[in-house]
């Protein structure tokens, strides 16, 4: 369990500690190309690629991936199918990878949709890279923020807590092992948290950008990077309460 401060105000030029990304614009991309969705899909893991590059080279310590929706089984089959399936040959061909470059991958969500292959899968790729104590990369997949919470709840309950705080709450949240995100990004245009870390963004910067998931690459990430550094982040305090030099408007 995460036993830091996420109100604590970081220090400017530093890259973000924890930054999270709903990957929107796969299907556009590919539609843009007269092609069919899924190539847009396959597209996307090369950006996903570059991205978690990109992180372990700025020191970046966790990276959270909104990789598969609640809601996105609503989706055609044969897409579902084939997302389904990209996963599970990504877990296949790069955990190795990340391994040897002492990155951690885990999976947040409820996986009672999962084949049994693909829950096995991830079960292994956790325990192989789970010493490895470089970048987090944590894909959520049928993750819902708000089956985040209620899924919380429901244990207090089975544990017959009375009364229930915000802590108590927080500690049983799948990713209560991290710290709370200080940039969200999100692709493709749209400008929605779409039921991502609902109780975990609370204090996040928000970034939104027109640019497609696949066409995201490190420079984009730097520009994103560069947004959030331009930022006043008080926590519920006034500018004047922050150090000088983190004050966005100097005196």
């Amino acid at each position: 369990m995460f036993s830091g401060s996420s109100k604590t105000v970081p220090e400017g030029g530093e890259p973000p500690r924890h930054i999270a990304i709903i990957m929107d614009g796969n299907g556009r991309w590919a539609k843009k190309r007269f092609l069919p969705r899924v190539a847009g899909h396959k597209r996307g893991l090369d950006a996903v690629r570059e991205v978690v590059k990109a992180c372990k080279e700025m020191g970046v310590g966790y990276l959270t991936l909104f990789a598969f929706s609640t809601e996105n089984w609503r989706r055609p089959q044969e897409e579902v199918s084939f997302l389904m399936d990209l996963f599970l040959r990504a877990l296949e061909h790069e955990v190795s990878k990340l391994h040897n470059n002492n990155i951690r991958l885990k999976v947040l969500g409820s996986r009672e949709r999962f084949s049994a292959e693909l829950s096995e899968r991830i079960d292994r790729a956790e325990a192989k890279t789970a010493s490895n104590d470089g970048l987090v990369l944590t894909i959520a997949a049928d993750y819902g923020g708000r089956w985040d919470i209620v899924h919380a709840v429901n244990q207090l309950i089975a544990e017959g807590q009375a009364s229930i705080t915000e802590a108590m709450v927080t500690e049983r949240l799948g990713m209560a092992w991290a710290p709370e995100p200080d940039l969200f990004i999100r692709t493709g245009g749209e400008q929605r948290i779409s039921n991502f870390l609902l109780w975990q963004l609370a204090y996040s910067e928000l970034y939104f950008t027109d640019l497609l998931w696949p066409d995201f690459d490190q420079a984009a990430l730097q520009g994103a990077i560069h947004s959030y550094w331009q930022r006043e982040r008080r926590f519920g305090r006034t500018s004047e309460q922050l150090p000088e030099h983190l004050r966005r408007d100097k005196p």
